[in-house]
């Protein structure tokens, strides 16, 4: 069995890059809601299928859930709705960048809370890194915009407000999946996945009814680049869901930001943009900081 937090988190870092390319697509289309709900309907099949091999590979059956698991599960799948629709509609706002740099915070935000509230100690050398990553990527933010006037409008907010709930859905995720109390990050984590998927479909649908119940029309009319996001969506997230059972959520996010340095080295290397000098000083920062968080206990 892959253990490796490394291994998980850059797998999801990587298919979260995918996927939300692929939300951008549907967005011209349908509103952050729909999109929001393609996410999580088209990934049940997905979801169902994996859960299904590590039952049959195992040979194992599906465990009581706990009140605590039930509860953590349904709070972090309502959190991660929120968050997902407040990043989409960052999507369609002029200060996107301004709005990106606060989502970074996402990072500190999950280790403060996580201390107070779940016990997760973070070494010294465990804050140094996520501080140098968090300083990379403002640098990284910065020179996409040239400067970042208006500091605080509702881009500002929304970025808040994703990179809050972003936090504690991560840190409920791994109490939930920890709730087994199981030796086996992979099963619980595939049970916690599916659950999360089940409820957030159920939520979203209804979300979607009340609110415009036509556009589940044009959701189907787009299915194939639903299915698209769907899967990707999955697969990332078993990614970030075994991270978060294998390791302190803090240290993941972190390792998860390095989704940063991939999107420009394709940018330079494929489609030969050149980088700023800005550009290039916050992908060594935020390297730097990788490179130290690999190092802390």
């Amino acid at each position: 069995m892959l253990e490796s937090w490394v291994f998980w988190s850059l797998l999801a870092a990587t298919m979260q890059a995918v996927r939300t390319a692929g939300q951008k697509y549907l967005i011209a289309d349908i509103s952050p809601l729909g999109a929001t709900l393609v996410r999580y309907l088209f990934g049940l099949p997905f979801i169902a299928m994996y859960l299904g091999w590590l039952l049959l590979d195992r040979g194992a059956s599906i465990p009581a859930p706990s009140i605590l698991f039930i509860t953590y599960g349904v709070v972090a799948g309502f959190l991660q709705i929120i968050a997902t629709i407040l990043l989409i509609r960052l999507f369609t706002l002029r200060n996107f960048v301004v709005g990106s740099c606060y989502i970074r915070t996402e990072i500190l935000i999950t280790a403060v809370i996580g201390l107070t509230f779940f016990g997760e100690l973070v070494s010294g050398l465990g804050w140094m890194a996520m501080l140098t990553c968090v300083v990379g990527l403002v640098l990284i933010t910065v020179s996409k915009s040239g400067k970042l006037s208006d500091l605080w409008d509702l881009s500002s907010l929304y970025g808040l407000g994703a990179g809050l709930a972003f936090s504690l859905t991560s840190l409920l995720i791994r109490q939930a999946s920890l709730s087994f109390g199981l030796d086996d990050a992979m099963f619980t984590a595939a049970l916690t996945l599916a659950y999360m998927i089940l409820v957030q479909t159920v939520m979203s649908l209804a979300m979607l009814l009340v609110h415009n119940a036509a556009e589940l029309r044009v959701i189907f009319r787009k299915w194939k680049p639903s299915v698209f996001v769907g899967a990707t969506s999955v697969v990332g997230s078993v990614g970030w869901f075994t991270a978060f059972t294998l390791e302190r959520a803090a240290y993941v996010k972190t390792l998860g930001q390095i989704e940063f340095v991939l999107t420009l080295a394709i940018s330079i290397l494929y489609f030969k943009e050149r980088p700023k000098k800005m550009e290039l000083l916050g992908m060594s920062v935020l390297i730097s900081g990788v490179m130290l968080l690999l190092l802390a206990p």
